[in-house]
């Protein structure tokens, strides 16, 4: 007979063999559901004092032993199977540490970054929501940022320029008082001049507003947009006139859309005014009109001299306003190009801008049908 001694020493090396083989594979399982490893721990604890009891049996050759070796065998049997626990608990405390650590830093440094070896498929899961949350919390606070800085652009130049047409108009209106104005029509002119350019600023703001807010209807109607082109260049004669800039037609297909006409011409109108004013005196602006599948586009092109390559980005941000010569120009607030983007893009469209020989090209494209 084999002494209970020996038999327990052999179960607890059998048992001891099947617990390594179990933390084994439960390290090979860490990036699978935490599920699937406590599966793998049950079945070890049974595999453990299953192969015990036979390898008992087998050593003292009879089909039952005494109760204590039963017992000896089945105590080592569940000490492997607390080890093996022990082994995927740790793991999973660890490795729920090693998260709470990352998430907190997250918080202070509002960057995630996810540990390296994380003990299930549960918390790698997790790891990887957190990582899309600190990206997505990275880009809306660059947008924040960026609308921030832009807001601030907005209210420092639309402060400056409110300020140029008050003062003309409170020094016309000293004059008058004080009976020193020689011609009064004159003066009343240039008041009105001063007050339409104040009306023209607040339209663009309480626009902006809308197209910020999504508050903005439009009214969608099939209509041939080289007729819309055309009453836009007829409201800008004065301007081009003043500046005897000469527009040319390089092609005007007759193309037919759904669009909202005041916003369009709005569009057209910014971006025709946008190239007669930072064009040269005496210079040519070409309007293009054509279809390209199921869009139309419109092309303005000027000769301005170009767009730094570095400003291309930024031409559609809200109180853009270019280089020193365009801040010092005396209209609006750098908010004409971001109502256009705005208008284009509630079009379903796209507006983009770009350097040809000379100067730059806006072009937007709308699809035919209302989106």
């Amino acid at each position: 007979m084999t002494s209970p001694q020996l038999i327990v020493l052999i179960a607890a090396c059998e048992s001891a063999g099947v617990g390594l083989l179990g933390a084994t594979v439960l390290h090979l399982l860490r990036r699978q559901p935490l599920g699937l490893s406590l599966i793998v721990v049950v079945v070890i604890t049974v595999c453990a004092t299953n192969i015990s009891v036979i390898t008992a049996m087998f050593v003292t050759g009879s089909d039952s032993m005494p109760v204590t070796v039963g017992l000896a065998v089945n105590c080592v049997a569940g000490v492997v199977s607390v080890g093996v626990g022990l082994v995927l608990g740790r793991s999973v405390m660890t490795g729920g540490r090693q998260l709470a650590d990352a998430t907190r830093a997250f918080g202070r440094e509002q960057r995630f970054s996810a540990p390296a070896d994380l003990p299930s498929a549960e918390f790698a899961e997790l790891a990887r929501e957190l990582r899309v949350t600190s990206e997505n919390l990275a880009e809306s606070q660059r947008r924040e940022r960026a609308l921030d800085a832009s807001r601030r652009r907005v209210v420092s130049w639309i402060s400056h320029d409110l300020r140029a047409p008050l003062q003309r108009m409170r020094l016309k209106a000293e004059a008058v008082e004080d009976g020193m104005s020689a011609d009064l029509p004159r003066y009343f002119r240039e008041v009105r001049a001063d007050v339409d350019q104040l009306t023209e600023m607040a339209q663009d703001l309480f626009e902006l507003s809308k197209l910020q807010a999504g508050t903005l209807r439009l009214k969608p109607v099939r209509l041939p947009l080289d007729d819309l082109l055309s009453d836009v260049v007829a409201r800008t004669d004065v301007l081009t006139d003043k500046r005897d800039v000469r527009l040319r037609a390089e092609r005007i297909d007759p193309v037919v859309a759904t669009v909202d006409y005041d916003a369009m011409s709005r569009v057209f109108t910014n971006l025709l005014v946008n190239s007669a004013q930072y064009g040269p005196v005496g210079g040519a602006v070409s309007l293009e009109l054509r279809s390209d599948g199921d869009h139309a586009v419109v092309s303005v092109s000027d000769e301005c001299g170009g767009i730094p390559a570095a400003d291309l980005d930024s031409v559609f941000d809200t109180g853009w306003r270019g280089d020193a010569e365009r801040d010092a120009a005396p209209q609006g607030g750098g908010l004409g190009l971001a109502i256009v983007q705005g208008l284009v893009e509630a079009h379903s469209g796209r507006v983009r801008v770009f350097n040809v020989v000379g100067g730059c090209c806006f072009e937007v494209r709308i699809p035919l049908e209302a989106a």
